[in-house]
């Protein structure tokens, strides 16, 4: 594979780790509880599922935009970050999964979404879908704003790749929700099964990832900070 091949992979799996994250996946609920409304018709189920991940997938591309492009329109700020994006990335790495493996722990808090905005937004039918998606986009928790900020943009700038990455990961944030949509609209019966064994597994999903990090992480230090291997 190419190197911006494992970039968009590891953009899906940072998003589908996002979104089974407890923060996350709480405001994912919120938004099938949302998408279930509509059991009665299966295509305004599966269209409000897509409508939602579109709406988390353009809020992370246009912050991807803004921050990725800005960075590499600034010709003294690229050439710096691609000189040491390399050495950057492996004490980032080490941090991130720290923050994952729960030792480090940000204060880091959203307000979330107030019951009249989400009783307005259910109101706009499917285009409330869309909407929510953008609004939740937004609602950043520790792990999410860690995953984001820490390791899919340093990523995205590595790749020169404000667009792609970002949308992949929004993707992934919302690909709960896609799935939860088709067991709505073709088995609700299973959504409860499939709720618990999510929540048992994140914490594992969790901590591998974080092992991996800190790992490939003190790995790069070694060898672009220290050069010792």
């Amino acid at each position: 594979m190419t190197g911006l091949a494992w970039a968009v992979l590891s953009a899906l799996w940072f998003g589908i780790l996002t979104s089974v994250s407890p923060c996350p996946l709480a405001t994912n609920i919120t938004a099938i509880s949302f998408v279930g409304r509509r059991t009665g018709s299966a295509r305004g189920v599966l269209l409000s599922g897509l409508l939602y991940t579109l709406g988390r997938a353009l809020v992370y591309t246009a912050i991807g935009v803004l921050l990725v492009m800005s960075v590499l329109s600034a010709p003294m700020v690229s050439l710096t970050l691609q000189t040491w994006m390399n050495k950057l990335l492996g004490p980032i790495l080490v941090l991130v999964g720290m923050v994952m493996l729960g030792f480090l722990r940000p204060t880091f808090r959203s307000k979330g979404m107030s019951v009249r905005l989400q009783q307005r937004v259910e109101r706009w039918g499917l285009l409330g879908a869309l909407a929510l998606g953008c609004l939740f986009a937004l609602s950043f928790c520790p792990v999410s704003a860690t995953l984001f900020f820490g390791s899919l943009l340093p990523l995205a700038v590595k790749h020169q790749s404000g667009v792609l990455l970002p949308f992949i990961y929004g993707i992934g944030t919302a690909l709960p929700v896609v799935i939860f949509a088709l067991v709505l609209a073709f088995g609700a019966q299973w959504l409860g099964k499939v709720f618990e064994r999510v929540t048992l597994i994140e914490r594992w999903m969790r901590w591998m990832t974080g092992i991996i990090f800190v790992g490939v992480g003190i790995y790069m230090s070694l060898v672009y900070v220290y050069r010792v291997l």
